[in-house]
């Protein structure tokens, strides 16, 4: 009986455990976006613009960046629920941006990634989050 419990105890925290976010894995996922953009202190504008600062902030907003059109225009504040949708297929959450990426699609990189990116604060100093 005491066999059951403990099984049932870890099924009852398993999915939980499996959406948790790890930052480290995100880091590594972060390396398909490195092709494009920078994060961390000494990040710059590239082919994308830096993302330090990430979350909260205003698509198409980031001095020095030309973006698209599209992008300035759309409304959007980042945040994790937008964030999420719009790296699943960007060309699908604001047509006519210039990021050209398939997307990921899987819903644990995703989070990883954004729990990685949100270390960040609007200068690229680690915050601890």
């Amino acid at each position: 009986m005491r066999s059951l419990l403990v099984a049932a105890a870890l099924v009852a925290v398993a999915p939980g455990a499996a959406l948790a976010q790890d930052a480290a894995a995100g880091e590594k996922t972060f390396a398909q976006c490195r092709a494009c953009h920078q994060i961390g202190p000494t990040a710059k504008n590239a082919v994308g613009p830096e993302l330090n600062g990430l979350f909260g902030r205003k698509a198409g907003s980031v001095e020095g960046y030309n973006y698209s059109e599209a992008n300035k225009k759309s409304g959007i504040t980042w945040d994790e629920a937008t964030f999420s949708e719009y790296i699943k297929d960007p060309k699908a959450k604001v047509p006519g941006t210039k990021m050209i990426f398939p997307g990921i699609k899987d819903e644990k990189r995703i989070k990883d990634l954004i729990a990685y990116l949100k270390q960040f604060d609007a200068k690229g100093n680690k915050t601890g989050s």
